[in-house]
């Protein structure tokens, strides 16, 4: 039994249809990629996986369970954790407190120290400069922070969307070795990336998402080999 399955969703924005039958699963213990261009319907798939989208048709299984209606906070409470594109700071707030409100809910409240010092370790900046507000922040900082606050509720799985956008290539490598840490350390990762080849060269499976519907999918090793992949996403 995969850990995330995915079958036949659709999802549609008034009229207009976003996701086309999709069907997609992730194994425990796995760093799977979902690649694809802008507007190619990769970020409306994890908006529909947490309760932030309601698919039209279609289902969202987690653990064996039916997902699909559960409401947002339910989601986080099963353990499936997500980190949106640019993070969504509360700018105002210390790299402490936006650690803090990753861990709102009440089962993580109560342990919410013991779990920020775990995510210190994994990433010490944080630590020295807990005090900081987060507008202060650069971008690559800012995005270790949000990576921090999407761990505080203790996921089993992580959904990362566009995670090395707009940032250095050094900060996409730390980005990328954080990871695949955390897939070490048990957690489950669902990568939603631009960024292909790195993506290919961490996840052990992958999924091209093209117009709303699944194109390719495959072994991260023969997608790297793919000529269509090669073509159209790898500029060879």
């Amino acid at each position: 039994m995969a850990m995330l399955n995915i079958e036949k969703l659709n999802v549609f924005y008034g009229n207009v249809q976003a996701l086309w039958d999709v069907c997609m699963d992730v194994e425990e213990g796995e760093i799977v990629a979902l690649l694809g261009a802008n507007g190619a319907g990769k970020s409306t798939l994890l908006n529909a996986i947490t309760g932030i989208v309601t698919p039209t048709s279609g289902t969202v299984s987690y653990l064996g369970a039916d997902i699909t209606a559960s409401p947002r906070e339910k989601i986080i409470e099963k353990g499936i954790s997500y980190l949106p594109e640019g993070g969504r700071l509360f700018p105002d707030m210390t790299i402490r407190e936006n650690l803090e409100m990753g861990a709102y809910l009440k089962p993580n409240w109560k342990h919410k120290k013991v779990v920020m010092e775990r995510i210190f370790e994994l990433l010490p900046k944080l630590r020295e400069r807990q005090k900081q507000f987060a507008r202060t922040m650069s971008g690559g900082e800012r995005q270790m922070l949000a990576m921090g606050r999407a761990l505080m509720s203790e996921p089993k799985l992580v959904l990362f969307d566009e995670l090395s956008y707009g940032l250095a290539p050094i900060i996409v490598q730390e980005m990328f070795r954080i990871v695949q840490m955390l897939r070490d350390e048990g957690i489950t990762v669902m990568l939603v990336e631009q960024n292909v080849h790195q993506s290919l060269e961490i996840a052990s499976r992958a999924y091209v998402l093209e117009n709303g519907r699944i194109a390719l999918s495959g072994e991260s090793k023969e997608l790297l080999e793919n000529d269509y992949v090669k073509k159209a996403y790898l500029g060879m």
